[in-house]
């Protein structure tokens, strides 16, 4: 569909202009006043048009426990969310589909998912999530959630020597498993992109590190993991390879410039170094790092290193949303404690463009999406600026990063195609989602997990509390 969108609002250098934009076979294809109309008109009169977003990090089936996990640490967080979290495929694919549409409505058009896989219906886990976002028409990163060791290999020994039971899956059937993934699900033309994803340095052996590592060689694939999100992954990583995890993972060559990592929190000075050498990419989610306790990630130091930094919501249990939004705001103000030099401090237009620009870095596409330029992919979102949540009339941008905006996305296209018109999703019928969510749901508080129960003062001794 080709398109004009006339007199709307776009940055330029330190104000805005007013401008048209043709849109021509899902690509942008001028930026200039008193455009010829082309196509159908969309009047941009007091609207924000701004790239979309990336969602560039979160669990999208963790969707069916939000609201209802236990204040804990990562470690034993994930021992509760494990032991509640029996799925099928249709919840897989519910929440996928309200995932989609969180991330829509809060400015991105862009969504990875690391996505928890159940066991024994792997490939059909990865189907019903690919389903859900073609439908929706988000432009989709699955990034199939891998491990080939159990739950307690991720805390640390200390001075007990605990044997863990043995993975189910071998480390050459997963990759097998993700080999097949790829030939059958990796369709960038069509919007859904397959990457290597296994979970972390704190569950995974090097044998699937490096069997990742020549599987995005030779598909030319992005890879993405969780990497040091806890204190707890940092002594994990001492006792494990006797030098930090960064090192560890620079040495078996699995950072570069195709590679994402979530959280980055316990990372050093030589470790950041480490990031800006490989060109890796940082995920930042400020919202669980604070309700797990991990920590707050030393995002400063890395803009300054000319690290690329890219936002994510993380999984809606650790999160509890998906308001892509809310996360660039806590993201972006956060920071202002950790360093009382103001001048280093996230500007609402740095934030965006982390949020634009730095998702497409992290994910090999830079040269196709995440900015206002003629050639790019139309990966769009318009912003009503006349909402009550985006007035007075001041910074349009500023209202957008600090205020808080509520049912501001007024439209929204992806690859040029329209899927948010008039503030609704054009695409699948949101009212029938979310009757399919609360009739498969109900109200529940007090649950006890068995494995914390177990795991627990292991926990709390390793970590001295």
């Amino acid at each position: 569909m080709n398109f004009t969108i006339q007199n709307v609002l776009i940055a330029a250098d330190e104000s805005y202009t007013t401008t048209d934009v043709h849109i021509i076979e899902g690509k942008i294809a001028a930026i200039a006043p008193n455009l010829n109309i082309i196509g159908t008109v969309i009047d941009g009169s007091n609207k924000l048009l701004l790239p979309g977003f990336f969602n560039a990090h979160t669990h999208s089936s963790e969707m069916w426990q939000r609201g209802i996990m236990s204040a804990l640490p990562l470690e034993l967080w994930l021992a509760e969310l494990y032991d509640f979290a029996p799925l099928d495929t249709e919840q897989v694919y519910l929440s996928a589909l309200g995932t989609a549409v969180e991330t829509l409505m809060s400015g991105g058009t862009s969504v990875v998912d690391h996505l928890v896989l159940i066991p024994g219906q792997e490939l059909e886990t990865i189907a019903c999530a690919v389903r859900a976002y073609r439908e929706v028409g988000i432009r989709a990163f699955v990034a199939p959630l891998i491990q080939d060791e159990s739950l307690t290999a991720g805390i640390p020994n200390g001075e007990s020597t605990p044997t863990h039971e043995p993975f189910f899956r071998s480390t050459a059937a997963t990759l097998e498993m993700m080999e097949t993934a790829i030939k059958q699900f990796h369709h960038p033309e069509t919007g859904v992109n397959i990457l290597v994803a296994p979970t972390g340095i704190q569950l995974c052996t090097d044998g699937l590190f490096e069997g990742c590592i020549e599987l995005s060689d030779r598909y030319n694939i992005c890879r993405h993991s969780h990497l040091l999100e806890t204190k707890a992954q940092a002594k994990l990583a001492e006792e494990k390879y006797g030098c930090s995890a960064v090192t560890h993972l620079k040495q078996i060559g699995y950072l570069s410039d195709r590679t994402s990592l979530a959280h980055c929190v316990w990372l050093d000075d030589a470790d950041i170094a480490i990031l800006a050498e490989t060109q890796s990419t940082v995920v930042h989610n400020p919202l669980s790092n604070l309700r797990l306790g991990s920590g707050i990630a030393p995002i400063l130091k890395y803009c300054q290193a000319g690290v690329n930094v890219s936002f994510g919501c993380d999984g809606a249990s650790s999160n509890d949303s998906q308001d892509l939004l809310e996360a660039i705001k806590i993201g972006s103000i956060l920071h202002n404690v950790t360093d009382f030099d103001y001048r280093h401090w996230i500007t609402p237009r740095k934030a965006v463009e982390m949020a634009a620009l730095g998702g497409a870095k992290g994910l090999n596409m830079a040269d196709q999406l995440g900015s206002l330029t003629v050639g790019k992919q139309a990966d769009l979102v318009l912003y009503d600026l006349t909402n009550l949540s985006l007035l007075p009339r001041t910074d349009p941008i500023g209202l957008l990063v600090l205020g808080r905006p509520s049912n501001v996305v007024d439209s929204a296209w992806v690859n040029g195609k329209q899927i948010i018109a008039n503030g609704k999703v054009t695409t699948i019928n949101v009212d029938e989602l979310r009757q399919e969510l609360f009739n498969r749901s109900q109200w529940t508080t007090q649950r006890q997990s068995p494995t914390v129960a177990q795991i627990e003062a292991h926990y709390r001794q390793v970590m001295g509390l």
